[in-house]
């Protein structure tokens, strides 16, 4: 196994998880909050893909998935098309109230994006600096990796809050 089959299997990972935890969830899932601030699974699904689709785009210097593809426009979000979730306030939170299938779609348009360019990446590419405003500057291999582990730790919150809203009812 190299590399790239590696990294493809990580983000094939992610958009299994995406796909169980969107099956099946309706509007009560979807929005549901612990409390008045939390993260709903709508917002943390958005999120999770906003930021692969921003990232991705930057690193390998292609335009989003969001914008290029028009979801920017199908989800109607009150937010700036740049806007990715950090820094959301908790009513910019409750605004991200889409249905699963939109969440998946966009997802699904993320994923296939991110495993073409993963597949053209080379491990010489890997080493190539992305980012210089870090000490010491981030390379391809560690943005491929800090967008996984972004992507896993909110998929596993939005898992967790599933199982509470199932809860609640």
């Amino acid at each position: 196994m190299d590399t790239r089959d590696l990294l493809s299997d990580a983000v094939e990972r992610i958009g299994q998880g995406v796909h169980r935890l969107l099956a099946e969830a309706d509007h009560h899932v979807l929005t549901f909050r612990p409390d008045g601030d939390a993260n709903t699974i709508a917002w943390l699904v958005w999120h999770l893909t906003r930021g692969q689709d921003s990232q991705i785009a930057d690193v390998y210097s292609r335009e989003q998935v969001w914008t290029a593809e028009g979801w920017a426009d199908r989800f109607g979000l009150p937010f700036p098309h740049r806007a990715t979730g950090y820094g959301h306030s908790s009513d910019d939170v409750g605004a991200v109230d889409v249905s699963a299938e939109l969440l998946s779609g966009y997802y699904v348009a993320t994923q296939k994006v991110t495993l073409e360019q993963i597949a053209a990446t080379s491990d010489a590419d890997l080493d190539r600096v992305v980012d210089t405003r870090w000490n010491p500057p981030v390379t391809l291999g560690a943005r491929l990796i800090s967008i996984i582990d972004d992507d896993v730790k909110h998929l596993g919150q939005a898992e967790y809050v599933k199982g509470l809203a199932q809860r609640a009812r």
